[in-house]
């Protein structure tokens, strides 16, 4: 292939990632802003170059083949050397700007950094900011996301990473409450209490706790579940029962004496528990609207802004 024929089967190789990313012609089309066919002979132009097949098509859905395969992974590199000259242009001291897309939990979107981007985009009036709010796991390359916060413990390889914070479980409940039913001495006395859990699994029904070198669990019961910790925080407050809350949604209420922290000797251990990493592409030279997200969430977390 001639040097003419690299240059032309650039766009020819950024449409077939699209239409693998996008998972069909037509979605691909709109991304790119042009029609499914121009997208179907582009992706056939450069089948012909390579004089192999990329797509296996089918009426319902689009399958790479093993050289297709390949193929798709060359060009994903392609398009990341792509967004480093890109982003040569939010050089050190460039002004941060453009739309910053930010996927992170529900629960930590709505009580940890909600609050905090009024005064990040009164920082920076040539930033939008969209979040993505979600408790799955976003492919931040396919759902074109810049930045996406995960609590976890083992940050996945691939990509560049920082802590933010850690996040603690507790087990809480209102003085009133423990007044009437008591106050648990053990994690299997949760057993006997009215339990706040999330529900979503049955697995979530078994609360786990640790001390040194003990570990125990203990499946609890209660009258009310609910898969949103504001929603547990409230039912707690209301003293419903014992709720198990992400240490950040329960703050202000334990400052007011308005919960207090029951088995406060045990570890709470949740699925939801960890630390919360800050997880963007590896570009050698993020851009300035990314560098100056991150380094407002951390500097506000660490003055206990959240």
């Amino acid at each position: 292939m001639g040097t003419n024929e690299q240059w032309d089967s650039l766009p020819d190789m950024a449409a077939f990632a699209c239409v693998v990313e996008a998972g069909s012609f037509s979605a691909a089309a709109r991304r790119l802003g042009i029609t499914p066919s121009a997208v179907s002979r582009q992706v056939a132009r450069l089948e012909t170059r390579l004089q192999v097949r990329l797509l296996e098509r089918t009426t319902r859905k689009l399958r790479l083949t093993e050289a297709g395969a390949i193929a798709h992974a060359r060009c994903q590199d392609l398009l990341a050397a792509a967004r480093e000259v890109l982003a040569l242009g939010d050089a050190d001291g460039a002004l941060p700007r453009g739309l910053l897309r930010v996927s992170l939990p529900k629960a930590f979107a709505r009580q940890v950094v909600h609050p905090l981007v009024p005064a990040f985009l009164r920082a920076h009036p040539a930033v939008d900011l969209q979040l993505v709010v979600t408790d799955r796991t976003v492919d931040l390359y396919q759902e074109a996301i810049d930045l996406a916060i995960r609590i976890t413990d083992a940050p996945p390889p691939g990509l560049a990473g920082r802590p933010l914070m850690p996040v603690r479980h507790l087990a809480c409940a209102s003085p009133q409450y423990l007044a009437e039913h008591g106050r648990p001495a053990h994690p299997r006395e949760l057993a006997a209490h009215s339990c706040l859990y999330l529900g979503e699994d049955e697995r979530d029904r078994r609360w786990r706790f640790r001390r040194g070198g003990e570990e125990v669990a203990v499946k609890v019961r209660g009258r009310y579940v609910a898969n949103h910790s504001e929603i547990r925080l409230e039912g707690a407050l209301a003293h419903l029962g014992i709720a198990s809350l992400p240490e950040f949604a329960a703050r202000r209420a334990l400052a007011a004496g308005e919960l207090e922290v029951v088995l406060e000797e045990w570890e709470h251990l949740t699925g939801y528990a960890g630390t919360a990493w800050l997880l963007y592409p590896p570009n050698r030279l993020p851009p300035a609207k990314l560098r100056a997200f991150i380094d407002y969430l951390v500097a506000a977390l660490a003055r206990g802004a959240g």
